[in-house]
């Protein structure tokens, strides 16, 4: 049966999507996509540029690829071309798959999306061609990592497995594993690359238990050359998948396969985590990313212009680079929001412009991180405790209670160190800092009232 055109139903789709976003969002971002054809389950798009494409696709796929398929009644993925590669064969395409799971507990009906053929790229996610080390800025705060990631992609297996990369959000961590994966494909195309999130292993988990095909799940996971997973912490409080993990991680290990992980903490500060999980997430070489100082904050921002062919000036990359300082994500945001706007309203790139057109990123970003102190104060405002009896050695129930939540958004919301927590709160050890997140990362888990209790003294930090 022929399909109608696409237009035909994009206004239909783009509706629903302004439902579903903020006006601005869906004006900067779902109205700029014109809708080129589709055929069964894919839907292919052409976007402005590929730095809108870019953008796009890491923050605003989902939301498209969930309502075309709620539009379709099936899994539907999409496809996005840059305008200026409207020629090009479809394989130019970065291709993105929908068949996105609802819940961790329910995964959507509707068949599973085809993996990617051995040598280049498995599960939902492809490997993304344009996260590349070529492309990957060394700054001070990434030389280990960067150095370690190559020496993995030159010998897989050999050394340093797993490879565990830890640092904050949007540092480069998804970058070096992408890195690692076409690395490893170029080098080697009939090696098998997988690359997963946490959650979407355990969505697949989940998936062939329900449709009893689990000896399918570990046929596919046990029997690849490289295995890629992103934000491991997802793993923690998640007894199942940790047991399938265990039993994935052991396989791939004993025959030698590379394993390589990235999480927002290291392996002894992920709680709820399984001990002879973390032991072997420490066998290996474990990381970490720094954010980038000024100097390779300008050198990200030169390198991303110089490549797309794109002219700014020194003084509006310095501005950027000057204002956006927590992660790379987002200064790269900011360079991709600056740029999409000079390109949707012809506008010349300068200082004036700069500073009009982000002056909502600069202004949203606190003028101070958040701090321990922080932590204390709303803690100790709400259970009308001082400071001073939270880092004594008192432990009636209440304060108790106190102090363990004190600790838990120190960690959680500010980013402390179990080390530097412990110190502030009156010279406990480590391990005491991470009993205390793992009881209240329990108690939120388990009692409602209580996480929105927590969810209202964080709301503002």
């Amino acid at each position: 049966m022929e399909l109608a055109p696409l237009t035909d139903y994009w206004d239909v789709i783009l509706d629903t999507i302004r439902q579903k976003v903020s006006q601005q969002t869906f004006e900067t971002w779902f109205l700029p996509l014109k809708p080129k054809h589709w055929d069964n389950d894919c839907v292919h798009l052409i976007c402005p540029d590929r730095f809108f494409q870019d953008w796009f696709c890491e923050h605003h796929t989902e939301t498209l690829c969930r309502t075309l398929s709620d539009h379709f009644g099936r899994p539907m993925r999409c496809t996005f071309q840059a305008d200026k590669d409207a020629g090009e064969q479809k394989g130019d395409l970065f291709d993105f798959s929908a068949a996105l799971v609802e819940s961790a507990e329910l995964p959507a009906q509707g068949a599973k999306a085809p993996r990617g053929e051995a040598g280049k790229s498995h599960g939902r996610v492809y490997l993304n061609r344009d996260y590349t080390f070529r492309d990957f800025v060394i700054g001070s705060g990434s030389k280990l990592a960067s150095a370690a990631s190559v020496a993995v992609s030159e010998n897989p297996g050999a050394s340093y497995n797993p490879l565990f990369i830890h640092g904050g959000v949007g540092l480069g961590k998804t970058h070096l594993m992408h890195a690692i994966g076409n690395a490893v494909t170029e080098s080697a195309p009939d090696k098998k690359v997988c690359y997963v999130t946490a959650e979407q292993f355990m969505n697949d988990l989940i998936w062939s238990i329900q449709r009893n095909r689990t000896y399918e799940f570990k046929s596919e996971y046990r029997n690849v050359d490289l295995l890629l997973v992103d934000d491991v912490a997802f793993l923690a409080g998640k007894e199942s998948t940790q047991e399938e993990f265990f039993h994935t991680f052991n396989a791939l290990y004993h025959d030698k396969r590379q394993i390589v992980l990235t999480s927002d903490r290291p392996p002894k500060e992920i709680p709820t985590l399984e001990e002879r999980l973390r032991s072997r997430f420490e066998w290996g070489l474990i990381v970490d990313i720094q954010p980038p100082d000024l100097e390779t904050r300008i050198a990200i921002l030169k390198k991303k212009v110089e490549t797309n062919n794109i002219y700014i000036s020194d003084d509006v990359i310095e501005y950027i680079a000057d204002n956006v300082t927590n992660n790379i994500r987002n200064l790269e945001g900011a360079l991709i929001k600056l740029l999409a706007f000079a390109s949707l309203t012809g506008s010349e790139i300068n200082l004036e412009m700069a500073s009009e057109v982000l002056s909502s990123i600069i202004q949203a970003s606190p003028s101070r991180a958040a701090t321990i102190a922080d932590a204390m104060k709303v803690v100790c405002e709400h259970y009308r405790v001082t400071v001073d009896q939270l880092k004594s050695k008192r432990r009636t129930q209440d304060l108790a209670l106190a102090r363990q939540v004190a600790m838990y958004i120190a960690r959680e919301k500010v980013g402390a160190t179990l080390t530097q927590i412990g110190r502030a709160f009156g010279g406990r050890d480590h391990t005491t800092v991470m009993h205390a997140c793992k009881k209240i990362h329990r108690l939120c888990r388990e009692d409602p009232l209580f996480r929105g209790t927590l969810k209202d003294l964080t709301a503002g930090m």
